[in-house]
């Protein structure tokens, strides 16, 4: 027979691995500019914001996708304040969507492309807006690595038979199993 196992006490002398606590630093209040302060300090109250949006609600600017009962009364401060500074920056650089439409198309060299400019068309102007800037980004970034590629002529290889790819070769069934 096997002699019974003793249980052993549990506490042990471990050292505790938790670095001490120090005292915490006193929290600074740092003001936060909500949309609602945001709002309040340009325009007073929430019906100017209304009324300002809505000077830019015209068929030059604007797709009517609101809601004929609740209209623009009922849309958050945040994104009021963000349609306001889109629709006065569009007017001010390009004045209507049409000519947004237009620089996107310039822009991405696509200005025969009437399918391209008929889906643009029904795009909201906040999501034209971010596809110019990002394709101005990206017109940029090619322009500047494109001019070093095409200033320098092309490099051909002296032996035209070396720059030809070699075809993969091909192995038969019957050669596969040998």
């Amino acid at each position: 027979m096997a002699a019974p196992k003793t249980k052993t006490s549990k506490t042990s002398n471990k050292t505790s691995t938790k670095p001490a606590k120090t005292p915490k630093a006193p929290k600074v209040a740092v003001k936060q500019n909500t949309p609602l302060s945001a709002m309040k300090a340009k325009f007073g109250d929430k019906k100017s914001l209304v009324e300002a949006v809505e000077k830019f609600t015209s068929e030059d600017l604007w797709v009517a996708r609101t809601n004929k009962d609740k209209g623009l009364a009922h849309v958050s401060n945040a994104k009021l304040l963000r349609l306001l500074s889109i629709f006065t920056e569009v007017k001010d650089k390009f004045g209507s969507r049409d000519k947004l439409v237009d620089a996107i198309l310039e822009l991405t060299k696509r200005g025969r492309d009437e399918g391209y400019k008929a889906a643009l068309s029904k795009f909201p102007v906040p999501r034209l807006l971010d596809l110019y800037k990002s394709s101005a980004k990206r017109s940029k970034a090619n322009g500047a690595s494109g001019k070093s590629e095409k200033s320098g002529k092309s490099e051909k290889p002296a032996d035209g038979a070396a720059a030809k790819k070699q075809p993969a070769s091909k192995k038969t069934a019957a050669a596969k199993k040998a």
